[in-house]
C-alpha cells in the first residue's frame, strides 16, 4: 500500500519513499517547558503519533525512529523561573519549572493515548560537545562560521541569510522581499535584517555555557538542528510540527542544517498541522479563551466538566490535520457519544476482545492518503454499523482499529463503562482483559521481588490507567475494577 504525504516544501502530495526502509526517521518539534501545554500543543503530538503508528505498521516497529525534543533553555523559562521562585538561584528555579512542566506534559500526552517517541532529547544536553560524539550546538555553530555562513557581531553569533541563495523556500518568502519586523529581531549589528541568532551572551543572572564566543546560550533554532542530527543524521525522512513553526523556526533549521552539513536538504518531507481555535475564536489568555490539556482532563474549565483523553483524541482526529480545527464543547460531546456507541456495540460482541491486531485495511488505506483521519473514522462507523447487526468479524475489526488508532481502548474506558464490562473481578469480564491484568500483576510482583520499585510503580500506574485498583497487604496483592 503506497503512503502519500503532503510536503510543505514542494507544495504537493507525493509518494513517501524513505531514505532507508530499515531505518525510517521522523523528527517533530516538542514543547518549550515554561508552562503547561495547551490544547493547541496537543494537535501536533496527536497527529504525529498517528503517523508514527502508521510508519511502524508499514515498515516494522524496529525500523522507525521518532524523535521529539524538549526545549528546556529559553528566555520564557528564565522569566517564569524568576517569577515563580524569586528566592532561589536562577538555575535551581529553572530546574523546578522545567521538571514540573515536562512531567505534566508527559502525563497529558499519555492520557491522550500517545505512544512515547523513540528518543526525547533535552536541549540542555546538546549545547556543548558530548562524550558520545553526537551532534551538538557549539560544534554546529563552529562549522557554520568555518563555511562562511555565520559571523560574530554585537556579542552574538548570527547566521548570514544572504549566504544561502534559496533561503526562504519553505515559507515562500524571498530574501529580497522580506521586511524587517514581524517575528525577526532587528538590530544594527546584523548584516541583513533577517539574520538570526545562533549564540548570545548571558549575563551573570542568566543560564550560560562557556563557548569560543564567551559565556552564553544558544538561539532557539540551532537546538533542533543539533538534536535532529544527533539521532537521525544530517539528512532524514520527515520533519513535522505546527503551521506556526514554518517561519521562522523551520526555515532557519533548514538554513543551519544544510549549510553546516553541506547537504541539499535537511529532511525529504515537511509536514505541518493546521491552527486550532476555541469556539470560533483564536485562543488567548488575555481574552480568557485559553485551555490546557490538563484542565480539559481534570477540571471543569471547558463545558463545565472534565473529559477523557480518548474523547479529546477522537475530537482532534475528526478534522484532517492540515485543516484548521474549531475546538468546541459540541465537538467533544459528539466524540464522546461515538466512543460510547462503539463501546456498547463491542460489549455485545465479546469475541472481539482478543489479542491486539493491526487496524483494518480500510483504515490503513485512509491513513495512507496523507493521514486522512476523517476518512478512517468514517470507515470505523461503517464497521460499527455492521457489528451492530451482529457481524462478529466487523466487531473484531472495529476493536482492533480503534485500539490501534488509540481512540478505542477497552482497558481505558470511563468508570461507568468499565462497570458494565464486569463487576470488580466479576464473571462477565472479558477473558483477554483479565489475562492482561494478570500478566501485568505478575510482572509487577517480579519487579518487587528484585527490588525494582521504579518498574513496580510504573506497572501500577499502567494498571491504574486501565481502571484497576491494587491493594497490597501482608497477605498478598488483591485487585478490583475502580467504580
Amino acid at each position: 500500500m503506497e503512503l502519500r504525504l503532503y510536503d510543505t516544501l514542494t507544495r504537493e502530495k507525493r509518494a513517501f519513499v524513505p531514505l532507508d526502509p530499515a531505518n525510517v526517521r521522523l523528527y517533530v518539534c516538542g514543547p518549550t517547558v515554561y508552562d503547561f501545554a495547551h490544547i493547541g500543543n496537543a494537535r501536533p503530538v496527536i497527529v504525529f503519533d498517528v503517523l508514527f503508528r502508521l510508519l511502524r505498521h508499514l515498515y516494522g516497529e524496529a525500523c522507525v525512529t521518532y524523535v521529539r525534543n524538549i526545549t528546556d533553555v529559553d528566555d520564557k523559562i528564565n522569566d517564569r523561573a524568576a517569577r515563580d521562585f524569586p528566592g532561589l538561584p536562577l538555575n535551581d528555579a529553572i530546574r523546578k519549572v522545567t521538571e514540573k512542566t515536562a512531567s505534566q506534559f508527559h502525563a497529558d500526552v499519555k492520557a491522550l493515548g500517545c505512544l512515547p517517541p523513540t528518543f526525547e532529547p533535552r536541549a540542555t544536553d546538546f549545547v556543548l560537545p558530548r562524550a558520545d560524539g553526537k551532534t551538538d550546538m557549539v560544534t554546529l555553530i563552529r562549522q557554520l562560521i568555518a563555511r562562511g555562513h555565520a559571523y560574530e557581531a554585537g556579542g552574538e553569533v548570527l547566521f548570514d541569510t544572504q549566504s544561502m541563495p534559496d533561503y526562504g523556500a519553505l515559507s515562500g518568502r524571498r530574501l529580497d522581499e522580506q521586511q524587517a519586523g514581524a517575528r525577526v529581531a532587528v538590530d544594527a549589528h546584523k548584516k541583513h535584517p533577517t539574520d538570526f541568532v545562533l549564540w548570545k551572551l548571558s549575563s551573570d543572572n542568566e543560564p550560560g555555557w562557556e563557548s569560543p564566543w564567551g559565556r552564553g546560550r544558544p538561539g532557539w533554532h540551532i537546538e533542533c538542528s543539533a538534536m535532529s542530527a544527533a539521532y537521525l543524521g544530517d539528512v532524514f525522512d520527515i520533519h513535522g510540527g505546527g503551521l506556526d513553526l514554518i517561519f521562522p523556526h523551520h526555515e532557519n533549521e533548514i538554513a543551519q542544517s544544510r549549510c553546516a552539513h553541506g547537504t541539499a536538504v535537511m529532511a525529504n518531507y515537511w509536514m505541518h498541522n493546521g491552527f486550532l481555535q476555541i469556539e470560533g475564536e483564536k485562543m488567548s489568555k488575555s481574552d480568557g479563551n485559553f485551555v490546557t490539556i490538563s484542565e480539559l482532563l481534570h477540571s471543569r474549565s471547558f463545558g463545565g466538566r472534565s473529559w477523557e483523553g480518548r474523547t479529546l483524541r477522537l475530537a482532534m482526529l475528526k478534522t484532517h490535520y492540515r485543516s484548521p480545527i474549531d475546538w468546541t464543547v459540541r465537538g467533544l460531546e459528539e466524540a464522546e457519544r461515538t466512543i460510547l456507541n462503539w463501546t456498547n456495540i463491542l460489549e455485545r460482541n465479546p469475541s472481539s476482545f482478543v489479542s491486539e491486531s493491526p487496524a483494518a485495511p480500510s483504515i490503513i488505506g485512509a491513513l495512507s492518503d496523507d493521514l486522512n483521519t476523517p476518512m478512517a473514522i468514517a470507515e470505523m462507523h461503517k464497521l460499527a454499523e455492521y457489528a451492530r447487526k451482529g457481524d462478529s468479524t466487523a466487531a473484531k475489526s472495529l476493536y482492533d482499529s480503534g485500539q490501534w488508532l488509540g481512540i478505542l481502548d477497552m482497558y481505558l474506558m470511563s468508570s461507568s463503562n468499565r462497570a458494565s464490562v464486569g463487576q470488580a473481578a466479576g464473571q462477565s469480564m472479558p477473558k483477554e482483559f483479565r489475562r492482561k491484568i494478570e500478566a501485568k500483576l505478575e510482572a509487577r510482583s517480579s519487579a518487587r521481588a528484585r527490588k525494582d520499585f521504579k518498574e513496580s510503580d510504573r506497572i501500577r500506574d499502567e494498571l491504574a490507567a486501565m481502571g484497576v485498583v491494587i491493594k497490597d497487604s501482608k497477605e498478598g496483592t488483591t485487585w478490583e475494577i475502580a467504580r
